[in-house]
């Protein structure tokens, strides 16, 4: 990407916004507690991991009763998607309680699946409560965009990015697209926001937080071993992923990523995550392991 030309978006180029929104809106399907769901173009053809849980996720909040809303999740990325491909969610409804719902979701293509996720969901109730403090970091104005680093680059990543991004991500002390850190450590402080106002749904907001963070989660592990986006010959692929909701969160109002990695081994690293709202309060706590390989010396 670095020797391209400077371009700007063009001009037919949807509203982001709208087009996440469309594809998390999932339809109906044959049977029931069964949806469909298409996928945004993206370069490589290959569907969005985060994509694929959010609406995992919407697909199972649908079954459940009013008032309860995704406190967590765990999910396995199975193989890769073919954006091109109708997703099919099947929900199975494994327990329904006094206060918590439990639903597995898998979603396949012709039949073959491409995620397995079981998520919980519960009434909001009264209990003990106490939240870590946030970290301090400059303000999300004070920090450079994806738009301020890549927005100018005439290439399909890059645009994908930016323009074609539903999100304003801020990486504080400097992201990873053009060229590792210049030094190499697991903390990672990112904030993010929707590019748009959002309706006022919590189980559409929970499940955008899942597609959000899906872009930086192995990020601590690239950074720390001293990679970025552009090393020759990384192969990044996320295998599974587990998320608690401990509040309500809104994703079109700033929320700072607290990032970590504490380990890699074996073609393998773990992305860990707390995320705050503006006010300082703990909203999400994230892991995600990934393939993170690099060629051999």
């Amino acid at each position: 990407m670095t020797d391209a030309a400077p371009s700007t978006a063009p001009a037919s180029t949807p509203d982001p916004i709208t087009a996440l929104l469309a594809v998390l809106d999932v339809a109906p399907g044959a049977g029931p507690d069964a949806f469909t769901a298409a996928s945004l173009p993206k370069p490589g053809g290959r569907v969005f991991g985060g994509q694929v849980i959010a609406q995992a996720l919407v697909a199972a909040g649908r079954t459940v009763p009013d008032g309860r809303l995704p406190h967590s999740l765990h999910g396995y990325f199975l193989r890769a998607g073919e954006v091109g491909t109708p997703i099919e969610l099947g929900v199975e409804r494994l327990r329904d309680g006094r206060s918590f719902s439990a639903r597995r979701t898998h979603a396949a293509q012709d039949g073959d699946p491409i995620l397995s996720m079981i998520a919980s969901f519960q009434e909001d109730q009264p209990g003990v409560e106490h939240t870590e403090p946030a970290p301090e970091v400059p303000a999300p104005e004070d920090v450079e965009s994806a738009m301020d680093r890549m927005g100018h680059l005439d290439h399909p990543v890059a645009r994908f990015w930016t323009h074609e991004s539903a999100f304003d991500v801020r990486h504080v002390g400097g992201s990873l697209y053009l060229g590792p850190a210049s030094t190499p450590e697991g903390r990672q402080r990112v904030w993010m926001r929707a590019k748009g106002a959002l309706p006022d749904d919590q189980l559409l907001h929970r499940a955008l937080l899942a597609f959000a963070c899906d872009q930086i989660m192995l990020e601590p592990v690239l950074r720390r071993a001293g990679l970025s986006w552009l090393t020759p010959g990384l192969s990044v692929a996320s295998l599974d992923h587990a998320m608690w909701w401990h509040r309500d969160v809104r994703v079109d109002d700033w929320l700072l990523f607290d990032q970590d990695s504490p380990s890699a081994q074996g073609g393998r690293g773990l992305g860990s995550t707390r995320v705050f709202d503006r006010s300082g309060a703990l909203v999400a706590t994230i892991a995600q392991e990934g393939m993170v390989r690099v060629p051999a010396a």
